[in-house]
């Protein structure tokens, strides 16, 4: 996550089980949020807060804030393309891709 609200690389490609980390490089507060409707079949929902889906994730993004320096580590059981966002940045275009294979 860098200062210019974008997540860098903003398209990764991982195998299943294997750990992706989220750096937040910058002096802002952002958010790790999964677009819930974009799942994959048997894909789980995440989001930094620990949030179980969408709506409560962007009812209190605070609670989901990663500050500077901070990470933010997850990791995917099901193959398939995950789409994120940053609450925060949502309007500013600050979106990702995760693609998992088997």
């Amino acid at each position: 996550m860098t200062s210019a609200q974008r997540f860098d690389p903003s398209t990764i490609t991982v195998s299943v089980g294997e750990p992706v980390v989220f750096v937040n490089n910058s002096n802002e507060a952002h958010t790790v949020t999964a677009v819930e409707d974009t799942l994959p079949d048997g894909g789980s929902y995440f989001a930094s807060g620990g949030f179980t889906d969408e709506a409560a994730a962007r009812s209190n993004p605070s609670d989901g804030f990663i500050l500077e320096g901070e990470i933010f580590e997850i990791e995917f059981g099901a193959p398939g393309t995950y789409e994120y966002f940053c609450i925060p940045h949502e309007s500013s275009g600050m979106r990702g891709t995760i693609i998992v294979e088997e």
